[in-house]
């Protein structure tokens, strides 16, 4: 599809090491108190509630995460921490917009084209945008496709944002939970007589799925 962007790896992410800690109660304290599951199933953020203390609260969060040594973290600590840091920005850009009626009205320039250019993360001395992190981090170098339904883009049509963060120990099983439920909804995927429907995710990202039988596989 053309405007969807292609996975090419940045070198200067694929070190890693023997593992660290990586402390993420700030996040999971900020999704539990403004974090919420409605009766359609999906989960949404009460942006509208948070108050100037737990906005503070969520910068704070985000400057701790950027200043993790992630060259020194195990490759699934890095998926587990990009995804993380991804979701956090996300709902930061959204949180200093508000009230916005779509994350493609947050924009830099005339057009609605939405934020995902725009450098919000500084990790180790490199400015980053959310493109970079989702193409040529969490893509290239990890080759899960599962990745698209762990991180958000803060609209009606995406996966649920996870209500808790994501952690190495538990990363398969989190990634699969995010997988079904968004497949197995109507968002996802549903049939329509004889025809089925898949979300776009399917087609942009089409090559992570292995083309349409790998989609129909997955």
């Amino acid at each position: 599809v053309a405007g969807a962007p292609k996975a090419q790896i940045d070198p200067r992410w694929q070190r890693s090491g023997n593992g660290l800690a990586v402390d993420y109660g700030g996040l999971n304290a900020f999704l539990k108190r403004y974090g919420s599951t409605v009766p359609d199933g999906r989960t949404v953020i009460a942006y509208g509630r948070v108050t100037p203390a737990d906005k503070a609260a969520l910068s704070a969060t985000i400057d701790r995460l950027e200043a993790v040594d992630v060259d020194a973290l195990t490759r699934r600590q890095q998926f587990a921490y990009w995804i993380n840091l991804y979701n956090a920005a996300t709902i930061e850009i959204v949180l200093k917009a508000y009230p916005v009626s779509s994350i493609l009205y947050i924009r830099d320039g005339l057009l609605p084209f939405g934020p995902w250019d725009r450098k919000v993360l500084m990790v180790k001395g490199r400015s980053l945008n959310l493109n970079e992190v989702e193409h040529r981090i969490l893509r290239p170098i990890f080759g899960d496709a599962r990745v698209h339904f762990a991180i958000n883009c803060a609209s009606y049509g995406c996966p649920n944002i996870a209500l808790s963060a994501y952690e190495a120990a538990t990363l398969d099983a989190q990634l699969d939970t995010a997988a079904r439920g968004y497949i197995n909804d109507p968002r996802g995927f549903r049939a329509k007589g004889n025809r089925l429907i898949a979300s776009r995710i399917f087609d942009w990202y089409g090559v992570d799925f292995g083309g349409p039988a790998g989609v129909l596989t997955f």
